[in-house]
């Protein structure tokens, strides 16, 4: 994916528009700007700089006034876009107070003003996925809540298990992302904090007042005050880079599905149908899941960002060379493909449709194997599991060859109708009849989900 400040033709694809807005160099400088606002303004009221000159500089820290291509340019000699920035703005408030000019981005460094722009885009960018993740689990949950009695065929291995209601299986999708919301949600509260702490961590250019600025400026910003500056520890934002490529895995997983469903010899299940949605340049029957393929292509995409962030971690001393760089054009691209992977999946989630008959013919395409395990399971009950087993393998494989119904081979062999008699066999052969506690299973996952509630 092109960087977030490159136009790109797949941007749409593979990232939300509200992700697309979050991660916009405009943003991210008036976020750079907010800091250094934010900052006069606590540095005044701590009565470490004129309120004059405050005033001077928040009027100033508007991303229109500053030339994004210039500073960019400028940050090649500078090392990083911080050093530009902070040149600039100095002669932006110069214009009308040379003064206040003096008071720019007083006892703070370059680290502060990034980190602390980058945590305020994590916070609108962690609000923008839980609006998208709350859309996600109602639609799941709306339709656990339809399918609870539709039987389907539970897959393992990528063939036919057992008879399950497939309302178990959305069901898991919901409760999934209703986790991901609550780790983002924990994130947001736990990890989104203020950087501050000047050239080596210690605010030393503000003497005694530094934790006094430091509890104003997070109020300004309403961002929890750490208990330190963590310039070179980057635990937080290596575990909110996890929780971002956990919630692809699970966008993934549900897109992996949904795409096997939609097999045309399986085609259980489908993503909304849309006039020129999911056609063929080429094949006018086609219906293709273009909403699964961008949620596995930001899957795919999503672990090997965060693997960046995890490396990042190994910084030198108090202030890093080369690990903190990293995250800098990293973290947008891992938001950006999150966002896609999520947009996929609440367009899945909010239009899926189900073809329970398809889903019932397919519980018999097997000719009533898939319910070997339900009748092998009476039969233990009678004459022991080995011999059970043994008995229904042997038939399963006779149902086989012949090309015939389990049932009928099974009601054909004395050792089992000596057992169970025909009344027995044929509700053993509904669907319905074995599926455990599945009910149970999709209320408890339904009523953990706290969306809505």
């Amino acid at each position: 994916m092109a960087l977030p400040s490159s136009p790109s033709l797949f941007g749409p694809l593979f990232s939300s528009a509200a992700m697309r807005a979050v991660t916009d160099e405009n943003a991210r400088l008036q976020r750079m700007l907010d800091f250094e606002a934010a900052l006069a303004t606590a540095e005044a009221a701590a009565g470490i700089i004129p309120a004059n000159a405050a005033a001077s500089i928040g009027t100033a820290c508007r991303a229109e006034n500053f030339d994004i291509g210039q500073i960019a340019q400028d940050a090649v000699a500078g090392g990083n876009i911080a050093i530009p920035l902070v040149k600039a703005l100095t002669a932006e408030v110069a214009k009308a107070d040379k003064e206040a000019a003096g008071f720019v981005h007083w006892g703070a460094t370059s680290q502060d003003v990034i980190d602390t722009a980058l945590v305020l885009e994590l916070r609108a960018a962690i609000d923008a996925l839980i609006a998208d993740l709350d859309r996600a689990i109602a639609g799941f949950a709306a339709q656990a809540k339809r399918h609870k009695k539709t039987a389907a065929v539970a897959r393992t291995w990528m063939q036919q298990a057992l008879p399950m209601p497939f309302g178990l299986k959305l069901a898991g999708y919901a409760a999934a992302l209703e986790r991901a919301k609550d780790r983002l949600l924990r994130l947001r509260a736990e990890a989104v904090v203020l950087q501050f702490g000047g050239a080596a961590g210690t605010l030393a250019a503000l003497g005694e007042k530094g934790l006094d600025v430091t509890g104003r400026l997070a109020k300004e910003l309403k961002l929890p005050a750490p208990e330190a500056p963590w310039h070179s520890h980057r635990d937080r934002l290596a575990e909110v880079a996890g929780a971002l490529a956990i919630l692809s895995g699970t966008c993934g997983k549900i897109a992996r599905d949904v795409s096997l469903l939609m097999q045309t010899e399986v085609s259980e299940a489908f993503e909304p149908a849309e006039v020129g949605r999911g056609g063929s340049s080429s094949m006018p029957h086609k219906r293709n899941p273009t909403a699964a393929a961008a949620a596995l292509a930001c899957a795919a995409l999503a672990p090997q960002l965060a693997a960046t962030i995890f490396a990042a971690q190994v910084q030198e001393h108090e202030r890093a060379l080369g690990g903190w760089q990293a995250e800098w054009p990293t973290f947008p691209a891992l938001l950006l493909v999150t966002s896609g992977a999520l947009r996929a999946i609440v367009d899945i989630a909010e239009g899926l449709e189900v073809d329970a008959e398809r889903m019932s013919a397919n519980l018999d395409i097997t000719h009533g194997l898939i319910m070997a395990e339900a009748v092998a399971i009476a039969l233990a009950g009678k004459i022991g599991k080995q011999d059970a087993h043994k008995l229904v393998e042997e038939a399963a494989k006779k149902a086989t060859t012949e090309k015939r119904h389990l049932r009928d081979v099974l009601s054909e062999d004395r050792r089992v109708t000596a057992q169970l008699p025909a009344a027995e066999i044929a509700r053993l052969f509904d669907p319905g009849s074995y599926t455990g506690v599945a009910a149970e299973f999709i209320d408890r996952l339904l009523g953990a989900i706290k969306s809505g509630k």
